[in-house]
């Protein structure tokens, strides 16, 4: 009986324990949408404390390349986007560490202001565990479909 409770103990503590983690599955994905609902609102407050400090973002066939910094001043000065979601998401872990991959639709006002066109991109985005808090650590997107062709 003490070797069993012995091993369970050893077992228990041998390993992280993942399931209280921010990198938890369905957390990270629920944190994951609220990152695109921010993005979409100008979050910055949120955004501030989600994104490390070393955030870096690899934009559509590396047309932009921002920086924490870069792109909460970018999302403050450009026409909010009418709607962005991800979806199929999947994830993969190791560690600390979590990569979010699946697709993001973002939607935009065309300038009559009535109809709009969408925009999927691949996108992969990196979640690092830094004391039971998450951070976004990277994102690469690349555009793969687009409603106005472009």
């Amino acid at each position: 009986m003490k070797k069993i409770a012995l091993m369970t103990l050893l077992f228990t503590v041998g390993f992280p324990a993942y399931a209280d983690s921010c990198l938890d599955k369905e957390k990270l994905i629920a944190l994951d949408q609220h990152y695109e609902t921010a993005i979409q609102q100008a979050d910055v407050k949120f955004l501030g404390k989600l994104l490390a400090d070393e955030f870096y973002w690899v934009h559509n066939l590396a047309s932009l390349k921002e920086n924490k910094t870069q792109l909460l001043t970018r999302i403050q000065k450009e026409e909010k986007p009418k709607a962005r979601r991800s979806h199929d998401l999947s994830v993969r872990q190791l560690q600390n560490t979590a990569v979010v991959e699946g697709l993001s639709s973002v939607e935009k006002w065309n300038v009559d202001g009535k109809t709009f066109r969408t925009s999927r991109y691949q996108v992969t985005r990196t979640y690092v565990d830094v004391n039971g808090e998450c951070r976004l650590l990277a994102i690469q997107s690349m555009k793969v479909w687009s409603s106005d062709g472009k």
